[in-house]
């Protein structure tokens, strides 16, 4: 199966999730929840992180962090692999309790970090476990409108400036923020995703682009995110271009070999059969001139080929190893036209 892309880089941003093998619990009482925050705290501290959000649900969890240096991964296998080994070790259990490897999404710090910090805390309500967010006990939310000692491992200050520099005027402005996406029903980030891995605007896209250019090759990734920000089948194909035959079988052949699109997705897009796509792809490929001098090159390569055979089987008839009736034979089997035939007789005693 193809694993996700990881895009790192010092300074990126990530909403990260996990969640539990089979959907099972990851936390099945508050002691288990308060251990995975203290194996948070030291993750945040050993690898540098900020963290702006969380919340721990019943079989996943929500992180909003951001890496000053590019070591997602490496502190993600902390904090994953140790909190499992204590939750084992905790409840005499052995094995995976992570489904798979952790989900992270790049973001765009400054147009959607505070949308995914809502929807973070907002968890709760979606899942009507609570109806406001500041009675669940274990996400970030209450830190950060009420003036109270907050974790180490949370780093509030930079959600509290976007609203005020006076933090008192920010939490209000941050409490109203939140209680919008309750009562204005918010729709989810997740349809503005690009390429499955990244929430951002268009220059964000383009810059991350550049990163992934390096990747592109790396077949373990999916498609979708090799080929991130790609053009649409319905840009590569304006409904002009597909009257124009010419037009439209160059399309194809810009869609599959520089996009990636496959055979199928490319036939039901146009209403075409798979074969039919290779056919035009083939066509495309191996253009006229090119055809002739293929055609040459075999030809003078069988011409070649035959005069070597030509001249092995009269040396093995001068040495008397075949007759002339097994010579003709074997000249037969190799292709000599009728011509050849009739010189090798006249060559041979």
């Amino acid at each position: 199966m193809a694993r996700q892309l990881r895009i790192e880089y010092p300074g990126a941003v990530y909403h990260i999730t996990a969640r539990g093998n089979a959907r099972k619990e990851i936390f099945l009482n508050d002691t288990d929840r308060q251990l995975f925050l203290n194996v948070l705290a030291s993750t945040v501290e050993k690898y540098n992180w900020l963290c702006h959000s969380y919340c721990l649900m019943d079989n996943h969890y929500h992180l909003l962090l951001e890496t000053p240096d590019p070591n997602l991964s490496l502190g993600m296998r902390q904090l994953n692999g140790v909190y499992t080994q204590q939750f084992n070790r905790q409840h005499d259990r052995t094995g995976h309790i992570f489904q798979g490897r952790f989900k992270s999404i790049l973001v765009e710090k400054k147009s959607h970090l505070l949308e995914l910090c809502r929807y973070i805390v907002l968890n709760p309500v979606a899942a009507g476990m609570v109806n406001s967010p500041s009675e669940y006990k274990w996400s970030s939310y209450r830190f950060t409108v009420q003036s109270v000692k907050h974790p180490e491992y949370l780093y509030s200050h930079w959600v509290l400036s976007q609203f005020s520099r006076k933090k008192k005027i920010a939490r209000k402005l941050y409490r109203r923020f939140v209680d919008e996406g309750i009562h204005r029903q918010i729709e989810k980030p997740w349809p503005k995703l690009v390429g499955q891995i990244i929430l951002g605007g268009k220059s964000f896209v383009s810059e991350i682009q550049v990163m992934l250019d390096e990747k592109r090759e790396t077949k373990e990734i999916p498609k979708s995110q090799r080929y991130l920000g790609r053009l649409s089948l319905i840009e590569l194909f304006p409904a002009r271009d597909r009257k124009d035959k010419k037009k439209r079988n160059r399309a194809i052949q810009t869609a599959h070999l520089s996009y990636g699109y496959t055979l199928k997705e490319i036939g039901d897009f146009l209403g075409l059969h798979d074969t039919a796509i290779n056919r035009v792809i083939s066509r495309e490929t191996l253009t006229k001139p090119v055809w002739k001098n293929m055609q040459l090159i075999l030809t003078v390569l069988f011409s070649t080929m035959q005069k070597y055979c030509l001249g092995r089987l009269a040396k093995n008839r001068r040495k008397k190893l075949f007759g002339l009736s097994d010579t003709l034979l074997m000249a037969q089997n190799i292709g000599l036209p009728p011509t050849g035939l009739i010189f090798l007789q006249m060559i041979l005693p």
